[in-house]
C-alpha cells in the first residue's frame, strides 16, 4: 500500500485539537461586565456559558449536519460537494476504482502508476510541480490501495488562487508524462523498500496471510507489487493502465469547502474534462473461502507476531453497523476491548492486541493482529481463540454495548468535524456507492442495536474454525502462560523489540 500525501493526523490528535478549539471557543465568550449590586440578586447566567465539564454529562455531542449535493458530469464522473464557508479554502479528492487489484498479472501497477502522477507533466518536472503548488499555497496528495487510488487538492478558494492551483492539478492527474528517471527512481526505491521488509516480522506476517487468505483473488499480492514484478514494469503500461484507469467515468469527486454550488460545479467539470474518456471500471470478482489453518514462518526475533483472520463483508453489507460495534468491544479500541483486558491487563503477555474488519469492495478480511515473547506463543495463540470463541458464544454485555455506543457518540462527531475529515467520508460514499445519508443511517442503527443483534451478526460472519493464522518468529520451547491477575507487571511481557 503506497500513500505519498503530505502531513497525517491521527485520530487521537484530531480529539484532542477538537476538543481544545471547542474548550476555546466556549471559554473566550466575553462575561457579563460588571458585577452585582450589594443586596441584589445576581443576573442570570447566560445559557450557553460552560461553567464546568460535569455539564456535558448525558449530553449528546453537538453534531455538524452535512448537506451533501450530488450530481455527474458530462463524462460520467460522479460528484458530491459540501458547501464549507468557515474557512476561505477547498479541498478536493478524486477517487478511481484503479487500486492493486486492477494490477492484473503485473502487480505494482497501480502503485506505480499513482507514485507517477506528479513526477512531471508537459513542461515541468518534479521540482517544478512541487515549486508550483507550493507558490500558490496549495498542497496535492496521492496514494494506491487494494481498491482505489487517490490524489487531493488543498487548495485557498480565491480566484487567484484557486484557478492556477486546479488547472496544475488537472494536468498532473489527467496527463501525466511519466518520465522514465523517475520510473527508475521509485522502482529503486519500491525495491529498497522490500529488502527492508525482509527484516520485518511485521510485514511478512501480513504478506503470507493475505496470500493465504485470498489465494489467487487480487487482493492476495501486496499494494506495492513484488520484487519480481516491479523491474520488469514499463513506461507503456504505466500509460495504458493510466488511460485505462484514470478515466473520468472511474472517479469520483469529492469536494468540500468555501465554494458555491456554481463553482464546484465549474471545478468538477474542469478536473472532469481534463481526464481520459472511458468508463467505470468492473470491481473485482468475489473472493473465495479460504482453508483454515496455522502456517508458522521461522524467523530470527524474540518475538513471535501473531495474525489471524477470516474473510469479512463488502462495503455495503447491511451487518455493518453492528460488526463494526461488536468488534469495537472486541478488540477494535485500545483499552478495555475483550482483547486488551484479558491479554494484556490481565496476563501482560503484549504491548498491544487489536482486532478489525476491513471492508471492501468485495469481502475484506476480519483480523486481530499482536505480537508477545515466542516462548509464551502457543498459549497465547490459544488464549486469543479462546477469547473470540467465548465472545461468539455468549454475545457483548448490555454494559458493554452501553459503552461501546456512548463511545461513538462522543467520537463521530469527528467524521465531520474538518474539511478534511468530510471530504474523505464523501469518497467513500461516492466511491462505495452508499446512500448520501450515510452518516447519520451508520449512526442511528449502531444507537439502536441489540445485544442479541450484535451477538448475531457477528455469529453470522466469523467462526473460531474459519480462521487462516500466521506466525512469525522463532521456534522454542514453549512455557505456561501466567495466571491471570489484577496487578499484572508493569512491563508486558510482549513489548515491541526497539
Amino acid at each position: 500500500m503506497s500513500d505519498r500525501s503530505a502531513p497525517r493526523y491521527t485520530l487521537l490528535g484530531l480529539g484532542i485539537i477538537a476538543v481544545v478549539v471547542a474548550l476555546a471557543l466556549v471559554l473566550a465568550r466575553p462575561a457579563q461586565s460588571g458585577s452585582p449590586a450589594e443586596g441584589k440578586a445576581p443576573a442570570a447566567r447566560p445559557a450557553n456559558t460552560l461553567q464546568s465539564l460535569a455539564e456535558l454529562d448525558g449530553k449528546a455531542p453537538s453534531r455538524r449536519t452535512l448537506n451533501i449535493q450530488n450530481w455527474n458530469t458530462v463524462e460520467g464522473a460522479r460528484v458530491l460537494f459540501v458547501e464549507a464557508r468557515e474557512l476561505p479554502m477547498f479541498d478536493l479528492r478524486l477517487t478511481f476504482a484503479a487500486g492493486s487489484s486492477q494490477d492484473g498479472d503485473v502487480p505494482g501497477l497501480a502503485t506505480l502508476t499513482n507514485a507517477m502522477l506528479n513526477e512531471g507533466v508537459a513542461g515541468k518536472d518534479v521540482t517544478a510541480i512541487a515549486q508550483g503548488f507550493e507558490s500558490l499555497g496549495a498542497d496535492f496528495g496521492n496514494g494506491s490501495y487494494r481498491d482505489m487510488a487517490v490524489a487531493t487538492l488543498r487548495s485557498l478558494s480565491t480566484a487567484d488562487k484557486r484557478e492556477p492551483a486546479l488547472k496544475l492539478f488537472a494536468e498532473v492527474v489527467g496527463k501525466p508524462t511519466f518520465p522514465e528517471d523517475a520510473l527508475k527512481r521509485i522502482k529503486n526505491q519500491l525495491l529498497a523498500g522490500f529488502e527492508y521488509e525482509k527484516q520485518n516480522p511485521g510485514k511478512i506476517a501480513g504478506k503470507a496471510l493475505f496470500a493465504k487468505l485470498y489465494g489467487d483473488h487480487p487482493y492476495a499480492h501486496p499494494s506495492d507489487g513484488t520484487a519480481q514484478s516491479i523491474p520488469g514494469i514499463t513506461l507503456e503500461q504505466l500509460r495504458a493502465f493510466h488511460a485505462k484507469a484514470y478515466t473520468a467515468g472511474n472517479a469520483v469527486i469529492a469536494l468540500v469547502g468555501d465554494l458555491s454550488r456554481a463553482e464546484a460545479e465549474a471545478i468538477a467539470a474542469q478536473v472532469s474534462a481534463g481526464l481520459p474518456k472511458g468508463p467505470a471500471l468492473p470491481k473485482p470478482t468475489e473472493p473465495v473461502e479460504p482453508k483454515p489453518g496455522l502456517t508458522h514462518i521461522d524467523f530470527p526475533t524474540k518475538q513471535t507476531h501473531l495474525m489471524l483472520a477470516e474473510m469479512g463483508i463488502d462495503r455495503q453489507d447491511p451487518d455493518w453497523a453492528a460488526l463494526s460495534l461488536g468488534n469495537q468491544i472486541l478488540g477494535g479500541g485500545a483499552f478495555g476491548t475483550r482483547l486488551m483486558s484479558e491479554v494484556r491487563e490481565k496476563r501482560g503477555l503484549t504491548y498491544g492486541v487489536y482486532s478489525a474488519f476491513s471492508p471492501m469492495q468485495v469481502r475484506g478480511p476480519f483480523m486481530i493482529n499482536l505480537q508477545t515473547r515466542a516462548e509464551l506463543s502457543e498459549g497465547t495463540l490459544k488464549l486469543v481463540q479462546d477469547i473470540l470463541a467465548d465472545y461468539l458464544k455468549h454475545g457483548p454485555t448490555q454494559q458493554e454495548l452501553d459503552d461501546a455506543k456512548r463511545e461513538l457518540a462522543g467520537s463521530f462527531p469527528l467524521s465531520n468535524a474538518s474539511n478534511s475529515s468530510i471530504v474523505g467520508q464523501l469518497g467513500a460514499i461516492g466511491f462505495y456507492n452508499l446512500p448520501l445519508t450515510w452518516l447519520e443511517d451508520f449512526m442511528q442503527q449502531s444507537q439502536a442495536l441489540t445485544v442479541e443483534q450484535v451477538k448475531a451478526a457477528m455469529n453470522k460472519h466469523l467462526a473460531v474454525d474459519k480462521l487462516v493464522i500466521v506466525t512469525v518468529g522463532p521456534t522454542v520451547a514453549q512455557k505456561p502462560l501466567p495466571p491471570p491477575t489484577d496487578k499484572p507487571a508493569e512491563q508486558p511481557l510482549g513489548v515491541p523489540e526497539h
